[in-house]
């Protein structure tokens, strides 16, 4: 699904008025439709014993919450409607819709924070309409301001909110909080989803997203384009090489794994149990030495070796071991649950700089490249793909203060001709292009030591099996939030563990139709 900006809305707006000649208030009406029917599936009980709690500011999206608040109040309901604004400033969509209430016998009211009957009111009603900020919204909220209190009244209040087009206080490009914002229930959004409404706190904040037709021409939607996109079930399927139904364990990919340590076994064992499981054909998994023979034993189905050991980690000496196997493989994971020694991450850098092969580089592997990025760069134009979580991704110069997660991950991408697979909730997949494509799946429960490794196997394993580097990154990372929540169905957040995302993998691919 494509996800569009603030500019772009405005501009798809702008042409609907302008080339379309559709009047901006049937677009605000039929907005309005929307809201009023998300707010009247939220009621408990029966509409003549319910109130609604309107809140709205002076712009459009302000006339929005008017024009449903009319809407409510002929269906039924009681309510009020707060003007969280001047009434000065109001938009002449906003003042006409503000008009058409007031012939119904319903009065835009001034919001006071002081008012102790307004704030009774709505923490006494069942749905509560957020239409505060629309889409433009680029300045932070002064926490002592009018605006800040009617967000945190509206939070306060136990009824169900409706967002109108976006949470008021989440940046629609980038999913930040501007200070606060609305918490919703659900959000109608209009014509397109919006970037902050997948990503950052945005995407928790906005609730269940229904997208909804206000009248913009199907054409004008067709043309935008959107360089950042949800990842959904039809991408996930399309990853999955297909078997052919006579080939033998050498067709279906050679996989080596490089990792672990002594205290950090279960890393390894992860990663080389879910490329199996995956479907890689061969999977050959080198450990240092000391814990050899502890993998030998766990891992029945992949392939241990034993690499020269310093310290309980992989030595430096490693390194003909390794560039061995791997020309013998099509793909390297490197990385989980390897160490931080000096040997260790001079070890990583060597094979990322002698290796032509596809790499996914992961956990320690990801920090061996601290204070020297410039190796990955020397390897642009192969595939690398980097799984770091945002302290990783800091480590090695991601920039997440200034910006979101969505362009802190594309400039990295690009400045380094990498895939980036940051990982978080909504996991963001970035190209060396400038594309993005955010996650749609997963759950807490995958925020536990070990995911991580389940997630380099599995993006690991689809590579080798034939994969696009972007396929196997973006759509590794579905199936495993997918598993996680099969997982979590059946377990719950907080019981489940990462072997049991493992199992839950069969499932993940039977409903993507894989038999």
């Amino acid at each position: 699904m494509k996800l569009a900006t603030a500019a772009q809305m405005r501009e798809l707006d702008q042409k609907a008025i302008e080339v379309y000649n559709i009047p901006s208030i049937d677009l605000m009406e039929r907005a309005a439709v929307s809201i009023a029917q998300a707010a009247l599936d939220l009621l408990p009980i029966r509409l003549g014993k319910c109130r609604g709690a309107i809140f709205c500011g002076a712009g459009n999206n302000g006339g929005d919450g008017i024009a449903a608040a009319r809407l409510l109040f002929l269906a039924g309901l009681r309510v009020r409607v707060f003007l969280v604004g001047d009434y000065e400033k109001l938009t002449p969509d906003a003042l006409e819709e503000t008009r058409r209430l007031s012939e119904c016998g319903v009065e835009l009211e001034p919001f006071d924070p002081e008012d102790k009957g307004q704030s009774a009111w709505a923490r006494n009603s069942q749905v509560l309409v957020d239409a505060i900020f629309g889409i433009g919204l680029s300045r932070a909220i002064a926490l002592d301001s009018k605006y800040a209190n009617a967000i945190r009244l509206i939070n306060r209040c136990p009824g169900a909110v409706v967002a109108a087009d976006i949470a008021s206080g989440v940046e629609t490009d980038t999913g930040r909080v501007l200070g606060c914002a609305v918490r919703a229930d659900k959000t109608v959004t209009f014509s397109m989803k919006k970037i902050g409404q997948a990503v950052g706190k945005g995407a928790v904040l906005s609730g269940e997203v229904e997208v909804v037709d206000i009248g913009i021409p199907a054409s004008l939607l067709r043309e935008t384009a959107c360089p950042i996109q949800t990842v959904e079930e039809a991408f996930a399927q399309s990853a999955i090489p297909r078997r052919i139904p006579d080939g033998h364990k050498g067709d279906f990919g050679k996989l080596l794994i490089v990792g672990g340590s002594v205290g950090f076994t279960g890393a390894p064992y992860l990663t080389a149990l879910t490329a199996v499981r995956a479907g890689c054909g061969l999977v050959y998994l080198g450990v240092p030495e000391s814990i050899w023979e502890i993998e030998t034993v766990r891992c029945v189905s992949s392939m241990p070796f034993p690499l020269a050991d310093r310290h309980g980690m992989v030595s430096r000496k490693a390194l003909p071991a390794v560039l061995e196997k791997l020309d013998a493989c099509k793909v390297l994971a490197i990385g989980p649950g390897l160490g931080r020694s000096e040997q260790t991450q001079q070890l990583v850098r060597d094979v990322l700089l002698n290796t032509k092969k596809p790499v996914v580089l992961d956990a320690d592997g990801i920090n061996a490249l601290e204070g020297h990025i410039d190796i990955l760069d020397q390897r642009r134009g192969r595939t690398t793909i980097l799984t770091p979580h945002d302290g990783e991704f800091a480590r090695i110069g991601g920039e997440l203060t200034n910006q979101g997660r969505a362009e802190a991950a594309r400039a990295f991408a690009q400045a380094h001709g990498c895939i980036l697979v940051l990982k978080g909730h909504r996991t963001i997949t970035a190209m060396p292009t400038g594309n993005l494509l955010v996650n749609t799946t997963g759950n807490s429960g995958l925020a536990k030591g070990g995911s991580g490794d389940v997630l380099t196997g599995l993006i690991a394993s689809l590579l080798a099996q034939g994969a696009t580097a972007v396929s196997a990154a973006a759509g590794g990372v579905w199936m495993h939030g997918r598993a996680g929540d099969l997982a979590a169905a059946r377990l719950t957040a907080y019981c489940m563990s990462p072997e049991d995302v493992v199992a839950e993998l069969p499932n993940v691919f039977r409903e993507l139709g894989i038999s």
